[in-house]
């Protein structure tokens, strides 16, 4: 599987995702800003990989510090926090991962700077190693819901590259099919990006796993002629009451599930799941740059001077999910009172 992220004494290092997967590079950040860069420019991407890129940002920008008074250690730390937290406003998992490390910081009130820097450190490696532990639950949990020999739609990228490792949909067919090797995947690609084209494929590939390729418009061709069994996607935000918001196009795809009969099933930790957000209409929705609709790359092939829009997620009503899967189990059909038992459950 790619490491999406590393940690070294010189700082993070970043799977570069907009070169893939043509190139492999690492990208060092040693700095909040360059980690937060690093964010807006999708060099790293996927909700569960941002919070823990983010929280290796405050790690770094606390080495950064170190040589600083206490006081102006702690406040330029607080506003380094902040403008990590500003990087992306749809994954939750961002701003969770970010108020874990500042309730470190809180504990450590009375600490000098070098001492506060290693304990972020120490912080920042345990939410890593727990997102592939977390991720690897969520597979084994999810795997059971996968029929033998099944042809699974997913859409966008939820595997390794998008988490610290292992993934969350992916990591559901990863662990499907450690049991089943008849099982077949087929990849939306995922425009404007392209990341079930570029990043998708290239996991699955190369891990031995069939992976047929398709447009984002084919799903409901296939759909028609019954060549889907199951679906499986991730998320970047799951609200209180079960609606998912998730890469745009996810809710096209939900939608075919439920007129054919297709259970549609979504995979993420249950950091993503956000019960102060009641419902999926009150998720900021990000829109991104009009560059990324009308070419790619070096490629122009949209008419000069075009209006464009380019919302980065779209929103599934909880009414179109047979099932959430996080690491505590499966919430089927999800509502408002299902959710809030499940997440507290111990």
């Amino acid at each position: 599987m790619a490491e999406t992220l590393r940690w070294s004494a010189d700082g993070l290092e970043l799977l570069d995702q907009t070169l893939l997967p043509n190139r492999v590079r690492y990208v060092r950040c040693t700095s909040a800003d360059e980690v937060s860069n690093a964010i807006k420019s999708m060099v790293v991407r996927g909700a569960p990989a941002i919070g823990v890129a983010a929280a290796y940002g405050v790690a770094c920008e606390a080495i950064r510090l170190v040589g600083l008074p206490d006081e102006e250690f702690r406040r330029q730390l607080s506003h380094a926090c902040a403008r990590l937290a500003a990087s992306r406003p749809t994954a939750v998992n961002l701003v969770w991962a970010i108020n874990h490390m500042r309730a470190v910081i809180r504990t450590m009130d009375h600490q000098p700077p070098p001492e506060v820097a290693q304990q972020l450190v120490i912080a920042a490696l345990h939410l890593h190693q727990q997102d592939v532990e977390t991720n690897r639950t969520i597979g084994k949990h999810g795997a059971g819901l996968i029929p033998r020999g099944a042809r699974i739609l997913t859409h966008c990228n939820a595997g390794a590259l998008a988490t610290a490792g292992f993934g969350t949909a992916l990591g559901v067919i990863r662990a499907a099919w450690m049991s089943d090797s008849s099982l077949s995947v087929i990849a939306d690609e995922t425009r404007p990006l392209l990341q079930g084209a570029r990043l998708t494929a290239w996991e699955l590939l190369d891990e031995g796993i069939p992976t047929t390729l398709i447009t984002d418009n084919m799903s409901g061709y296939l759909f028609s002629k019954g060549e889907v069994d199951v679906v499986i996607v991730g998320a970047d935000r799951v609200a209180a009451n079960g609606d998912v918001a998730n890469k745009i196009g996810t809710y096209m795809v939900a939608v075919l599930a439920a007129r054919h009969g297709v259970p549609f099933y979504v995979a993420c930790p249950c950091s993503t799941i956000d019960m102060n957000t009641p419902m999926g209409a009150d998720i900021v929705v990000e829109e991104r740059n009009a560059d990324e609709v009308t070419g790619y790359g070096d490629t122009r092939w949209a008419a000069s001077g075009v209006l464009v829009r380019n919302p980065a997620f779209d929103v599934t009503p909880a009414a179109l999910v047979s099932a959430i899967i996080t690491e505590r189990g499966v919430v089927h059909r999800p509502d408002s009172e299902s959710m809030l038992i499940h997440m507290r459950q111990d």
